[in-house]
């Protein structure tokens, strides 16, 4: 059965999410910035967690942790390689690995770049991705630990996963991305009428993810290197796609 997702505000402008199997009733949370409004969405729920998800290791996705484990006895899994750095574990994971919540199976993808050690949760019957700060909406983390090819092969992972995919990101950055990727791309339709959406959305209040990979292959410009238009704008038409993207990461850190 398909998971329920719900997505939770933390902090100034992280997200958690909640996935639920109603078919088992077990429910995970992917991420913990902190506990309280966690807490506060599984009560409204009537959800008992049982399993957090780590993606990697940095404070503002795993600090709320030992406040949830007060209120709930849950099992806590998360990269092999960050074990070093992240809470205690209960399971360490690697690419490929199985994982499920409830009777929905999901795998472990690698995507270090942001991070060493970051992974992201694909669950495929449910068309779900949880992708923290590797890939996010207009955007992705920028590299701290990992290489730009690295980093460019990370996305590469996600961008290959099924365009319905819905693609749960750590934080609310999506304005900014989205004034930065007109820069890179200001003739691209899609992204111009994404730009719009956007801005509608946070005038409202609403969050602007998850989104969809199908939306991120049309408006992202670190899923675009490849693109002609992209490349020309850049003054790098024919270069090496990792060597665009590289252009790009370095320009958004500027930015």
């Amino acid at each position: 059965m398909v998971l329920q997702i719900l997505t939770v505000p933390c902090l100034a402008d992280n997200y958690a999410y909640l996935a639920h199997d109603p078919a088992t009733g077990v429910t995970a949370v992917i991420d913990v910035p902190e506990a309280e409004p966690i807490l506060q969405a599984l009560d409204k729920k009537g959800w008992s967690a049982s399993l957090v998800l780590l993606t990697h290791h940095h404070a503002d996705h795993v600090q709320g942790l030992d406040a949830l484990r007060a209120r709930h006895s849950v099992s806590v899994i998360g990269a092999a390689a960050d074990a070093h750095r992240l809470p205690p574990l209960d399971h360490r994971v690697t690419e490929g690995d199985l994982i499920k919540i409830g009777s929905e199976e999901g795998r472990v993808l690698d995507v270090s770049g942001h991070t060493l050690g970051h992974i992201a949760f694909h669950f495929p019957t449910s068309a779900v991705v949880f992708t923290a700060d590797s890939l996010m909406a207009m955007g992705c983390g920028r590299v701290f630990e990992g290489t730009m090819p690295q980093m460019f092969e990370s996305l590469g992972k996600l961008a290959n996963l099924p365009p319905e995919t819905l693609v749960c990101s750590g934080h609310e950055y999506t304005q900014s991305n989205a004034k930065f990727a007109l820069t890179v791309d200001p003739d691209n339709p899609a992204l111009i009428s994404r730009v719009k959406e956007i801005s509608a959305a946070r005038a409202a209040g609403r969050p602007t993810v998850p989104s969809t990979l199908a939306e991120e292959l049309a408006t992202n410009p670190f899923l675009r290197a490849e693109n002609a238009s992209v490349q020309a704008h850049l003054g790098m038409s024919g270069r090496a796609p990792v060597d665009v993207f590289a252009e790009i990461r370095a320009r958004k850190d500027r930015f």
